[in-house]
């Protein structure tokens, strides 16, 4: 299944590469938004609060409530995640929050009691083979694999997003998808250099989800 991203930079839709340099910006939200319509998930992103800069807020609850969204950007709170469920997102995102030095099972655990673990996808953001931490700006003692473990019993999700490739169409690590999903029965979703159909497909072969934003907005992937 294709995921497609919007994240959100200043009050714009943006693409970035590896998380740092600026590579495309949309003001045209009417036209994403009709064009993301027909999809049964969309991934929302406030990257601006992702890197603790402010945050898009407004945007987020505006889209959140047109189209059906996995929101992730900041969360830090079971607060903020039943605020962002209220305004109509579908599922929350946590990601640096879980990470503050080792991995933190017992709000991972809250969440999944307060929220439901069918509303909680767990992000797990790997930079250089380390769980990548604070807008990918820090990086923990963790590997990818360790945090899945961990994190399994309490998440109905996990995205994954290999920041390496991040924005580059250059292909996600097909054998990395393969072991990761050897480790959980949990929805895995991927993201990071997603670059055409046939790679969806190959990934959606062992039921593996897919995250893209370059080749959406580049046209390189039919939407």
């Amino acid at each position: 299944m294709l995921i497609p991203s919007i994240d959100l930079m200043g009050g714009r839709i943006v693409q970035l590469v590896r998380g740092e340099k600026l590579k495309l910006a949309f003001d045209d939200f009417e036209y994403w938004i009709e064009k993301f319509s027909g999809y049964p998930m969309v991934q929302l992103i406030d990257l601006d609060a992702a890197m603790r800069q402010g945050d898009n807020a407004a945007l987020i609850e505006q889209i959140s409530r047109r189209l059906p969204c996995q929101i992730g950007g900041g969360i830090a709170t079971i607060e903020r995640a039943r605020q962002l469920l209220s305004a109509g997102a579908k599922r929350v995102i946590f990601g640096s929050a879980l990470f503050p030095s080792e991995i933190n099972t017992a709000l991972a655990q809250e969440i999944a009691e307060q929220i439901g673990p069918e509303q909680f996808v767990a992000s797990i953001d790997t930079k250089g083979g380390r769980v990548a931490i604070k807008g990918w700006k820090e990086q923990a003692a963790l590997t990818p694999d360790e945090a899945i473990l961990a994190l399994a019993p309490y998440c109905g999700a996990f995205l994954y997003t290999h920041v390496d490739t991040e924005g580059t169409m250059q292909g996600f690590p097909i054998e990395t998808a393969k072991r990761l999903r050897s480790l959980t029965q949990r929805q895995l979703i991927v993201a990071g250099g997603i670059r055409d159909q046939a790679e969806i497909d190959a990934l959606d072969a062992f039921d593996v989800d897919a995250v893209a934003g370059m080749a959406v907005y580049t046209g390189a992937l039919a939407t």
